[in-house]
């Protein structure tokens, strides 16, 4: 059996209000939306925050490094600063100064060391063995040398 309407209550309800007692399905469907929505914001900012990590990936090891610490201090100190520096760090490529300075160190290492920057020396030819001996050979004492 129906209640019958409050007295002072419009006869033509709208249709998002619900009778007492049953469910509201645009309660429902607006919780699922908001809970869907707040993580897909949050997805989208944690993708947006490792930007430039993902940038710097490609570059070398000393800028990925950099940038990573320059994501995480913006992260954990909401300064958009150290963000935007990571961002930046990433899209410039840094020039390689760490191989010629390691192949000059080596080179140096060498020349300290006294051996030579070229090939290492030729093998000598190989000789002839010696003709047996038919004689003993004689043991013939030595003298003791002075110091």
């Amino acid at each position: 059996m129906a209640d019958p309407l409050h007295p002072a209550a419009i006869h033509h309800l709208p249709p998002f209000v619900t009778a007492p007692g049953e469910t509201d399905v645009l309660f429902v469907a607006m919780a699922v939306f908001v809970l869907l929505a707040v993580i897909g914001i949050g997805l989208f900012y944690f993708k947006l925050h490792a930007l430039p990590e993902q940038l710097a990936h490609r570059g070398q090891k000393i800028q990925f490094e950099l940038v990573a610490v320059l994501a995480l201090l913006a992260l954990f100190t909401h300064n958009h600063a150290f963000w935007i520096a990571g961002l930046l760090l990433a899209l410039i490529p840094l020039p390689d100064f760490t191989t010629p300075l390691s192949s000059m160190a080596r080179s140096l290492a060498r020349i300290a060391d006294g051996a030579e920057p070229t090939a290492a020396p030729p093998a000598p030819p190989p000789q002839a063995p010696a003709p047996e001996e038919t004689t003993p050979a004689v043991h013939q004492p030595t003298e003791p040398r002075e110091a």
